[in-house]
């Protein structure tokens, strides 16, 4: 998919609809073995095809690859570089329908979300809460790496 500029709104309403399109794609962010090994620590999944990079060599990758959950946690990254909502002083997660982990990143490797906003209500306080399908790209690759169905709510 080609990238697509930022996109800017200036309410969470006019982001709302637009419910059923495609909205915007991220930047690229590289996978660092640093992040690989700071996710070990925060998490303690030390297995040695994401820390062990001489083992990881060996392995079935050929290179140590992140955590699968580590790219699902790229998705605040993913969307702070692709929407902004002027008038949104903040979101928070509320969960995920879905997650699918395609294919293995492998340290040194690019990605990028698709972001497409599938639904849009709206919540107490003047929010609403968002489903968002995101399509981890891995550069290079033609299967995504995640596919992610996550649930956020924004408020103005």
């Amino acid at each position: 998919m080609p990238r697509m500029t930022k996109r800017t709104f200036q309410t969470l309403a006019d982001l709302s609809a637009c419910a059923g399109q495609d909205i915007s794609t991220s930047d690229w962010t590289t996978i660092t073995q640093a992040q690989v090994n700071q996710f070990a620590e925060a998490t303690g999944d030390h297995q040695w095809i994401h820390v062990d990079v001489e083992k990881a060599k060996a392995g079935p990758f050929g290179a140590p690859i992140a955590h699968g959950f580590l790219t699902l946690s790229l998705l605040p990254t993913f969307f702070d570089t692709a929407v902004e909502v002027v008038e949104a002083r903040m979101g928070v997660n509320y969960g995920l329908n879905r997650v699918r982990f395609m294919a293995p990143v492998p340290v040194g490797s690019r990605l990028r979300g698709h972001l497409k906003l599938l639904s849009s209500d709206p919540i107490d306080g003047g929010g609403y809460q968002m489903v968002w399908q995101t399509t981890i790209e891995l550069e290079g690759v033609d299967k995504p790496a995640c596919v992610a169905e996550s649930v956020v709510r924004r408020y103005p």
